[in-house]
C-alpha cells in the first residue's frame, strides 16, 4: 500500500497500518523520525524491512503502481484531490484523511483486543464521536478480552468434534463465555481454564441435558435512568432468555434485553397486587428448572426494600444456581439527582431508610428513634403515609419546620421535586399530586438543595424547571 504525506497524521496511520500487517510505501520528500523508526528506516546497518521511502513529492499515477491501498495524509487539501482522483481512475481504494468526500473507503475507530476487534465508524460524519466511543469501549471490554478470543479460537475444532449439534454447541460456548472457564482465562490461569472445559465438555458429551440447568440473575435496575445500572447487570440482562420485571423499572431498561427474549410483567401497586409475591417466586424456580436463564429485574437494589431475599431463598433451597447483581438503591439516585447530599458534615452524619408503607391504615416504627436532627430519614413507599409520617414525627418531638423532599420519579428527565417542612409538605403534595414514584427526604440536609440542584448533569434544565422551592419555608 501506499502512504503519502510524512508528518505526524501520517505517522498515527502508519502505527495502524502496520499492526495489521500492511508493507507500505511512504510517497513524501521528509518524514518524523518517529515514521522512519517505525518502519525500520532509521539508517544503515538496519536489518532488512518491507517498507520502503519514495524521499520526493507525488508526482503521479506511477507511484502508486502496485497498490491496493492508497493513504493521503499531507496538509495539501488541492494536492489530496489530485491524490484522490488518480487512486479513483486507477481502481485504487483511497483514504483521504479528514476528507470523507474524497474517500472510498474509510478507518474506523478501532478497539484492538486481538484476535477480538472492535469497529466504530461514524461514515466520516464524527470522527471526534466515533473515537468517544471507542474509549468507553476500551473501558467495558479489559484488554484480556483478546486472550478469552484466541482461548476460544484454539478450542473450537475441538468443541465442534465432540457437539456437531449447533444449538448444543452454542449453549455450550454461551455456559464458557459468560462462567467460570473465562474468568480462569480473564485472570491469566488459562491452563486451569483448558482443564475446566475439557471436564465440562466430556460432561455434555456424557449427559447432552446437563446443559438444561437454569440461572436466575437477581438484577438491580437503579431508580431509573439506564446509565445508572452496572456493566454485569447489563451483560446478564442480556444474556437471559426471559426477564421478569416490575413497574419500577424503567422501560427503556427492560428494552436492553434481547429482542428474542421473553417478557413477563409481575409489577406491583399499592392496594392491587398483579402477581404476588410467593408466585413470582415460583415462577422464578419454575423457568429455572425449564433450563432457562431467567433475569429478574427490580427496581433499585434488590436487597434494599425489594423482598430480593426472598427470592433467591427459594432458588437456594432447590439448588438453583443465581447471582445477585447490586443496584443504586433509589435514595442515592434520588439525592444525586436532586442535589440532596444524604450525609454532611454540618448537616447529617447518618442516613436511615425506612419503609414507609402503610399496614391497615398505619405505619408501626419506633418513632421516638426517629427524632435526631443530625440524621437524614429516607422513607421509601411513603406518599401515601406521608402525612401519618409527619404527624407522627412531629407529635414525638421533631421541629415542624425540619425540611423535607418528596422525589417524583428519580433520575428520569421528567424528575420533579417538592421542598417543604413536616408541616407544609402535605399540603404541597395534594396540590402537585406526584405519582407513586416518590421518595421522602427528611432532615436538614433538605436546604442544600436549593445549592446544589441547579447542578445535576443528566436530567439538566429539568431540575430547575420542576424543582418546587419555597425558602420561606426553610
Amino acid at each position: 500500500m501506499v502512504l503519502v504525506g510524512g508528518g505526524q497524521i501520517a505517522t498515527r496511520k502508519a502505527r495502524l497500518l502496520t499492526s495489521a500487517g500492511a508493507n507500505i510505501t511512504i510517497v513524501a520528500p521528509e518524514i518524523t523520525d518517529e515514521l522512519a523508526a517505525l518502519l525500520g528506516l532509521e539508517g544503515n546497518g538496519d536489518p532488512p524491512t518491507p517498507h520502503r521511502w519514495l524521499a520526493e513529492p507525488y508526482s503521479g499515477t506511477d507511484q502508486l503502481a502496485g497498490a491496493r491501498l492508497v493513504v493521503v495524509a499531507t496538509p495539501n487539501r488541492t494536492l489530496n484531490a489530485v491524490i484522490s482522483a488518480d487512486a479513483t481512475v486507477a481502481g485504487i481504494l483511497v483514504n483521504v484523511v479528514d476528507s470523507p468526500e474524497l474517500c472510498s473507503f474509510i478507518f474506523p475507530a478501532i478497539v484492538d483486543r486481538s484476535p477480538l476487534v472492535i469497529a466504530i465508524g461514524s461514515n466520516g460524519a464524527s470522527p471526534v464521536l466515533a473515537r468517544q466511543l471507542r474509549r468507553r469501549i476500551e473501558a467495558m471490554v479489559p484488554a484480556a478480552y483478546g486472550q478469552l478470543a484466541a482461548f476460544a479460537r484454539e478450542l473450537r475444532s475441538t468443541v465442534a468434534r465432540a457437539l456437531p449439534d449447533v444449538e448444543h454447541r452454542r449453549r455450550f460456548w454461551e455456559q464458557i463465555i459468560d462462567g467460570p472457564v473465562a474468568s480462569q482465562v480473564l485472570n491469566g490461569r488459562t491452563e486451569q481454564a483448558r482443564t475446566q472445559l475439557t471436564a465440562l465438555l466430556a460432561l455434555q458429551q456424557r449427559n447432552p441435558k446437563s446443559l438444561n440447568q437454569g440461572e436466575v440473575y437477581l438484577i438491580g435496575a437503579g431508580p431509573g435512568d439506564p446509565d445508572l445500572m452496572t456493566f454485569k447487570a447489563l451483560r446478564l440482562l442480556q444474556s437471559a432468555d426471559v426477564v421478569l420485571y416490575d413497574r419500577l423499572v424503567n422501560p427503556e431498561i427492560t428494552n436492553l434485553a434481547r429482542r428474542d427474549a421473553e417478557r413477563i410483567y409481575v409489577g406491583k401497586q399499592r392496594s392491587e397486587h398483579s402477581v404476588p409475591q410467593p408466585q413470582i417466586n415460583q415462577r422464578l424456580l419454575e423457568l429455572a428448572r425449564q433450563g432457562r436463564r431467567v433475569a429478574r429485574l427490580k427496581g433499585g437494589d434488590p436487597f434494599i426494600f425489594g423482598r430480593g431475599g426472598e427470592e433467591i431463598e427459594l432458588l437456594a433451597r432447590h439448588q438453583i444456581p443465581f447471582q445477585v447483581v447490586p443496584g443504586i438503591t433509589a435514595a442515592s439516585g434520588a439525592a444525586s439527582y436532586a442535589g440532596i447530599p444524604l450525609t454532611h458534615r454540618e448537616h447529617a452524619q447518618s442516613v436511615r431508610f425506612v419503609a414507609g408503607y402503610l399496614k391497615d391504615n398505619r405505619l408501626e416504627h419506633r418513632w421516638e428513634e426517629f427524632l435526631s436532627p443530625n440524621e437524614t430519614l429516607v422513607f421509601y413507599m411513603g406518599l401515601a403515609g406521608l402525612e401519618e409520617i409527619c404527624r407522627q414525627l412531629v407529635k414525638r418531638g421533631r421541629d415542624a419546620a425540619t425540611p423535607v423532599a418528596v422525589i417524583e420519579r428519580a433520575t428520569l428527565p421528567e424528575q420533579r421535586v417538592l421542598i417543604g417542612t413536616l408541616e407544609s409538605i402535605g399540603g404541597i403534595v395534594a396540590a402537585s399530586r406526584p405519582s407513586a414514584h416518590t421518595l421522602i427526604i427528611i432532615g436538614s440536609v433538605v436546604e442544600l438543595q436549593s445549592q446544589l440542584g441547579w447542578f445535576g448533569d443528566s436530567a439538566g434544565a429539568n431540575f430547575q424547571n420542576s424543582a418546587r422551592i419555597d425558602k420561606n419555608m426553610l
